[in-house]
């Protein structure tokens, strides 16, 4: 792989390829949460897990998302990979690392809250 002068690898991220990769995960993780839900035999307890973790997954992926965006935003010049931490040459550099992971992260954490509120639909008495 190619890379430019500061040493980044070539060609640079694109929103969505991240988001892509973001979904991916979220969708995985789907099947430890329907194997966790489907292990609790009391009902209750069941709902209370899914209701909770998907409200609680849904609202940090929101903010997540909000500020990988920002991120983004901020360095829509310079977006670097995680691997290329060791190009960064000082503190405000980072901030070219943080956008794809932030956005990455909120969009794993939507969709696994929409997973657990539909499981929650569905296990609903």
């Amino acid at each position: 792989m190619a890379l430019d002068q500061d040493g980044v690898m070539l060609p640079r991220l694109r929103p969505t390829e991240v988001a892509r990769r973001g979904v991916t995960f979220g969708l995985l993780s789907v099947i430890p949460l329907a194997v966790a839900a489907f292990s609790i035999t009391d009902g209750s307890a069941r709902e209370d897990l899914l209701s909770v973790g998907g409200a609680l997954a849904g609202l940090l992926g929101a903010m997540f998302l909000v500020i990988g965006a920002g991120f983004w935003w901020a360095s829509a010049a310079d977006v670097r990979r995680l691997r290329d931490w060791n190009t960064i040459t000082s503190q405000a550099a980072s901030v070219t690392l943080v956008g794809p992971v932030f956005l990455r992260s909120g969009l794993f954490l939507l969709v696994l809250g929409a997973a657990a509120l539909g499981l929650n639909l569905l296990v609903a008495d």
